[in-house]
Parts: C-alpha cells; sequence; structure tokens
C-alpha cells in the first residue's frame, strides 16, 4: 500500500477469499500513518472489492484485543463484533487471543465516493 504517486510503502491491505461465497481482509499500516483514516480507508476500499467487484457475500476480519483503533475502524465499517477466538494467533513468543468481526453485502453501506463500479 502507498500514497497515491508515492512509492513509499506506508503498509499492507489482503484479501483472502474463501469458499461460500466469503472473504477475510486485514490491513496493517506503519506507524507513522496512524490517525490518517487510512485503516477505515483500506477497509471500505476492501468492501467494494469484496462486495461490489468480487460479488461476495461475507466478509470476516480479526484484531488483537490490545488494538483499540482497528477496533474502531472495524465498527466503523459497520462490521459486528462475533466473538474472541482464544490462543488464535502465535506472536513474539506467546499465544494470542483475536477479537473477530464480520459483514454481511446487505448490511454495508459504502460512504460517498467509495462505490465501485458494479451494482448490488
Amino acid at each position: 500500500m502507498a500514497h497515491h504517486g508515492d512509492q513509499r510503502i506506508i503498509g499492507y491491505a489482503r484479501l483472502a477469499t474463501e469458499s461460500q461465497q466469503t472473504a477475510t481482509i486485514g490491513f496493517a499500516l506503519y506507524p507513522a500513518e496512524w490517525g490518517r483514516r487510512l485503516g477505515m480507508e483500506t477497509v471500505h476500499l476492501l468492501c467494494v472489492l469484496s462486495f461490489d467487484v468480487l460479488g461476495l457475500h461475507r466478509i470476516r476480519a480479526a484484531r488483537s484485543p490490545f488494538n483499540e483503533a482497528s477496533a474502531r475502524t472495524h465498527l466503523w465499517a459497520e462490521m459486528t463484533e462475533d466473538g474472541r477466538i482464544r490462543g488464535h494467533v502465535f506472536v513474539r513468543g506467546a499465544w494470542r487471543d483475536s477479537i473477530t468481526y464480520s459483514i454481511l453485502e446487505h448490511e454495508w453501506t459504502p460512504p460517498d465516493g467509495l462505490r465501485g463500479g458494479a451494482s448490488r
């Protein structure tokens, strides 16, 4: 991920499709980019790709229990907190839980100007 017209990498985004018209999304930004609403923009663009371009039914995401900024981003994107997966990922030598979120295509409303080319 980079700013438009800039070659400097500022983070990454991923969309992994699964069976049953579902995908898992994720993103990370370098700390220097935090607080600029780029996470929110990224999640909404991933929703446009998932629902409008790929025609998926559901997307899901997970975050660290300590990442409150990510929690705000997922809730701002109208995702529903589904629960906690205990001992989900091994990070820095220890098992960590994850908080999970999801959104269905009919629940999502894109913000002005971020609607994809296809119609639902």
